[in-house]
């Protein structure tokens, strides 16, 4: 029997979930008397059909309701319930119903009746401010058409939240109103209202239960979770002092110690490097390191018994920490087991821990597996092919306060090097890569090796530094190794242009720099890409200008590797500068001077005293020709004549240093000497009685140089830099003393200027340029520049990105230095004084960019506005 259709009649009486006030429900027919509630009828679906569905595939929602037509189901029954509890699942529909639509024979038609929870379709913030918003944006990542579900609405709310939360604003309030979308049907607009709140900082940390370390060194320990600073300068010194000395008379230098730091502590406690909010994995990352602090000086056993965080006020929290100390642990015998190729007595010197010592943890850690400083005893072994080697400390016996400490080795077999290869080299021809690394097929496998290789490719400019990545892939079955080194290409060619002021003029300057050269494929047209580049080769162009008044241009070019085989590099390079004294050519007063020159050098790596070392030579010509020129600047002679210079290079110099652009640890020194012939030595002319174009006609000298520079990192990309240079031009005979040329220039940004006389500028940071030069504003000290040169530099670096296409990194320096003409005039503690801060800028593009900010502290030669407050721009490192 047929039955007539009439929708919504009845409710099932089993209801599946419900949202928003609206229930999803099953319907049948009216014909009460076909269906019985208590006995269920079996039905084949003849059909299902899909109302309300607008953005959803229609077709797929039988599906995930498990409906099918030809199925059997029982009506009413647990298929239709099943099905609608499905598709309430997936979270798309505010409303889900299946109707019994009709009944022809033992087939029923069923209807599915959705209505789709609403789209957005724009969505914007209120409350917050636009950089912020634009942050938020990129997080949650909405777009239009998203459905507006309640999951949507919940991670939005939890990405907000989270965002804020770092930042340190714990209560904030997040309130989402959907508005309907007047153009659109079944769209909405979300505004999403954000209240802030107060930024809630860490008020106070309070610990207890310490005995053996002091609040200062267990706060200390926690690198992220910091309280508040606090600078109280005006707290009275007295207490201290008095304090200080009364342990120090009465024997306790240690407790004298600790009062000074607790002072300190509390009254000097700035907060620049690490903010006061609370996040709590932070927290409980440092809670493991207060532990591995008490664990570095002996407290195996100690531990944190409880903390909590709690609310002060609406700006503050507090944390309160109670610590279980423990004993003082000391090491009772140390033994070792396993060792075949070294005895115990070699591998107690590398562990550097004996009988009695302290138990630290930390230190045998380290001694043991990898120690950036020394010798560890893993990298004895891992050094010499033993990399399956294994070491396990085990304290077999804890009794009272001592540790019997077995140390078990196991060695396993020396593994050589298979292959080398790289990867993500696509500017960079392979051999150019090879060549700079120490691992190499058939040597035995080097951890070292490893570190030295990934530092020596940093070390080329050409790759980021962050991302070179060895990649060692042993094979047990033959005890061999493959490396590859995956680098990423970094860009190293330079493009520079700088602006500025030299003896009243403006003066540009450009070059270009391209690190990566090939001069083998110049002629091959294929390889311009814009420049034929990968073969590590260096090629720069220089030009500087006045105008018509001065021109500098100059060419160089370095092959690292001369002949492909050993790393003896060869330079060359060719300059010219012209300078006008400023006259028109028509004019009788009309001078110049102009200086032309070439070098070659040759360079070599060193293995002795170690494989840093480095040794330059180089052979220089210079002609320098004036012609009616004199000034204050520059005085020699009558203004005509010609001077020649041959000269002979030495450089020695070392260079360990961690990164090229921000060095963390490592060292750099460099001596120099130029030297010509000691031409007047050979002749018996009185040179007191010759004038200065005979006196200088063939320039003779020594000139000694000397650089140093060692960089520490004290705490997390924190870097100490100390830096010294000294500089002394000699002569030969007293009767010509000092050349005027190659003299040194001292104070302000150390921007070449025009290089008319192979003067040296040194920047020193809060003076003028070269206003620390003696005769540079006056010629009656005997001529322009010094011939003694000194200068010390502290510096404190951080980064603010080390992103390899923009390295950032902010300083603060102490500097000093002076310059002399002469002995007589020589005095080591007459130095000129600064301090200020800076910022460093690295582009690929552009090389290194400073703006720095220094105070002089001293009077500079009677001049006035050459020291105090100055701020000095600067390329290249030319203030360093």
């Amino acid at each position: 029997m047929r039955l007539r259709y009439l929708p919504l009649m009845l409710l099932l009486a089993m209801l599946l979930g419900f949202g928003n006030g609206v229930f999803a429900q099953i319907q049948i027919g009216d014909d009460l008397s076909e269906i019985d509630y208590a006995r269920p009828q079996k039905y084949e679906i003849g059909g299902i059909t899909v109302e309300g569905a607008k953005y959803v595939d229609a077709s797929m929602l039988s599906l995930i309701a498990g409906l099918r037509v030809g199925d059997e189901i029982s009506v009413p029954g647990d298929e239709i319930s099943s099905g609608i509890k499905k598709i309430w699942e997936q979270g798309l529909f505010e409303d889900v119903a299946v109707n019994a639509v009709d009944f022809v024979g033992n087939k029923v038609f069923l209807q599915i009746v959705i209505k789709e929870k609403p789209r957005v379709s724009k969505f914007s913030f209120k409350g917050v401010k636009k950089s912020e918003a634009d942050d938020i944006r990129n997080k949650i990542n909405l777009s239009r058409g998203d459905i507006a579900t309640e999951h949507l609405i919940t991670k939005t709310t939890r990405i907000i939240e989270n965002y804020f939360y770092e930042k340190g604003y714990l209560n904030v309030d997040i309130d989402i109103e959907q508005v309907a979308d007047t153009a659109r049907e079944n769209y909405i607009d979300m505004l999403i209202s954000i209240d802030k709140g107060q930024k809630v900082r860490i008020g106070e940390i309070n610990v207890m239960g310490n005995e053996n370390l002091t609040d200062g060194q267990v706060l200390a320990a926690m690198k992220e979770t910091k309280q508040r600073g606090h600078f109280d300068p005006l707290n009275p010194l007295g207490p201290l002092v008095v304090n200080t000395v009364a342990d120090v008379l009465t024997l306790h230098p240690l407790r004298a110690i600790t009062g000074i730091e607790e002072y300190f502590y509390d009254n000097y406690r700035p907060r620049i490097f690490k903010s006061s909010r609370f996040l709590e994995k932070n927290f409980e990352d440092d809670k493991e390191l207060v532990i591995a602090k008490y664990n570095a000086k002996g407290f195996r056993d100690a531990r944190i018994v409880s903390d909590s965080v709690y609310k002060i006020d609406d700006r503050n929290l507090g944390i309160d920490l109670v610590i279980d100390e423990g004993n003082r642990y000391h090491y009772r015998s140390i033994a070792w087991t396993g060792n075949t190729k070294y005895t115990a007595e070699t591998l107690n010197a590398i562990l550097g821990i004996k009988p009695g010592d302290v138990y630290n943890k930390e230190l045998l850690d380290k001694n043991l597996n990898y120690s950036e400083t020394n010798l560890d005893v893993s990298s004895l072994y891992m050094d010499d092919g033993y990399l399956a080697f294994r070491i396990d400390p085990v304290e077999v016996s804890v009794e009272n306060d001592s540790i019997d400490l077995e140390l078990r080795i196991s060695e396993g077999k020396q593994f050589r090097i298979s292959n080398v290869t790289l990867t993500g080299n696509t500017k960079t021809f392979d051999h150019v890569v090879l060549r700079e690394l120490y691992s190499r097929p058939g040597q035995l496998f080097s951890r070292s090796d490893v570190v030295r290789s990934v530092r020596e490719l940093a070390t080329l400019g050409f790759f980021n530094q962050e991302n070179i990545t060895p990649d060692v892939q042993p094979d047990f079955t033959d005890d061999k190794v493959d490396i590859n080194y995956s680098v990423e290409e970094a860009a190293a060619d330079q493009i520079r242009f700088s602006a500025g002021f030299a003896a009243g003029y403006l003066m540009l300057e450009a070059g270009l720099q391209f690190s990566n050269f090939s001069m083998r494929n110049i002629f091959n047209k294929k390889a311009w890409r814009p420049i034929p580049v990968g073969d590590g080769q260096k090629l720069s162009l220089n030009v500087s200008t006045l105008g018509t008044r001065y021109i500098y241009y100059g060419l160089s070019f370095t092959e690292p590797w001369l002949g492909g085989r050993k790393p003896n590099s060869l330079s060359a390079s060719i300059y010219q500068s012209f300078y006008s004294n400023g006259y028109a050519r028509t004019e009788s007063a009309y001078g110049w001077f102009n200086m032309t020159g070439a070098t070659v050098g040759l360079g070599r790596r060193l293995t002795w005293p170690d494989d840093y070392f480095a040794l330059y030579q180089g052979l220089n010509i210079k002609r320098y020709s004036l012609n009616n020129y004199q000034t204050s600047y520059f005085n020699v002679g009558d203004g005509n004549g010609k001077f020649n210079l041959i000269s002979y290079s030495f450089v020695l110099s070392r260079n360990s240093v961690s990164q090229p652009i921000y060095p963390r640890n490592g060292s750099e020194f460099q001596l120099g000497l130029e030297i010509t012939p000691p031409y007047s030595l050979f002749t018996s002319k009185d040179y007191t009685s010759l004038s200065d174009n005979e006196k200088y006609k063939w320039i003779e000298m020594h000139r000694w140089t000397f650089k140093a520079a060692w960089y520490t990192e004290l705490y997390e990309k924190l870097v100490m830099m100390t830096r010294v240079r000294f500089g002394y031009l000699g002569y030969y005979n007293d009767q010509i003393g000092p050349t005027p040329f190659h003299r040194f220039f001292l104070g302000g940004d150390g921007l070449s200027n025009y290089a008319l006389d192979s003067r040296e500028l040194i920047g020193m940071r809060g003076y003028g340029n070269n206003s620390l030069t003696p005769g540079y504003y006056s010629s009656s000290s005997g001529g322009s520049g010094g011939n003694i040169m000194s200068k010390y530099t502290l510096e404190l670096r951080y980064p603010l990105s080390l992103n390899p296409q923009a390295t950032i990194y902010a300083l603060t320096f102490l500097e000093a230095g002076n310059c002399w003409l002469g002995f007589k005039n020589f005095n080591p503690f007459e130095v000129k004084r600064s301090a200020g801060l800076g910022v460093r800028i690295y582009l690929p593009m552009f090389g290194l960019l400073g703006l720095d900010w220094g105070y002089g502290f001293d009077d500079v030669y009677g001049t006035t506005g050459n020291n105090h407050s100055q701020f000095h721009f600067s390329i290249g490192g030319s203030i360093d």
